[in-house]
């Protein structure tokens, strides 16, 4: 999954209004985002094979840091003890909602990754493998993404009356990223540069939905 993740960070700004949507944003990657890291320095590894599954030619196969259960677990209360960290008042609800979003990246993807996530270190491998079906795994990651925007447009409604198209427009921009994604596979041995284009659309979908709520004040 890659732009469903955004659906959790939308639905979570209703339980945390002190966080900024961008900062959700980054949490619900935040897992990927160490992966992209880890496989840039050689730390976590990935395969490139042409046909692997129907919905993208990305073997992961050893993730053993950034999405094993005890790992992302771990890195879920990380993130979430260093934002509160730098938040007044009700620091523990910034904890939680914190470490929910970067959490629910790990539960999204054992709905649609094959069997690549461990359970413990790279051993007892799970995965329900949605993946290998193109467009019922299309259809949950719009689903995701489009009932997580609709739920952050009812729970903070815009106070200016275009503030919604912006919104709307985010979200089809989102879209056309895994659109592109998908028709454009990467090329065999490129992990690393599949490392540092994934960091650049991370770093450009924060921005804009910084843009975005500031948008809808």
């Amino acid at each position: 999954m890659l732009v469903g993740h955004y659906g959790p960070a939308f639905a979570l700004k209703g339980q945390g209004r002190a966080i900024p949507l961008w900062l959700l944003f980054v949490a619900v990657q935040w897992l990927d985002i160490l992966w992209a890291v880890f496989v840039y320095l050689g730390i976590e590894k990935l395969r490139i094979v042409r046909g692997f599954n129907a919905s993208n030619d990305l073997d992961l196969y050893y993730m053993p840091i950034t999405h094993s259960l005890p790992g992302a677990l771990a890195l879920s209360a990380l993130l979430g003890a260093i934002v509160a960290v730098f938040f007044k008042g009700d620091r523990s609800r910034v904890f939680w909602v914190i470490a929910a979003a970067v959490f629910s990246h790990w539960v999204l993807d054992l709905i649609v990754h094959v069997h690549d996530l461990s359970l413990w270190d790279d051993s007892y491998k799970v995965g329900f493998g949605l993946w290998r079906y193109f467009w019922p795994a299309l259809i949950l990651e719009f689903v995701v993404l489009i009932g997580g925007a609709w739920w952050y447009a009812r729970a903070m409604p815009s106070a200016r009356p275009r503030g919604d198209v912006a919104l709307w427009l985010f979200v089809g921009f989102l879209m056309l990223v895994y659109l592109a994604v998908v028709v454009m596979p990467p090329q065999p041995g490129a992990t690393r540069l599949i490392a540092s284009e994934l960091l650049a659309v991370y770093a450009i979908s924060a921005a804009l939905a910084a843009l975005v709520e500031r948008l809808r004040r």
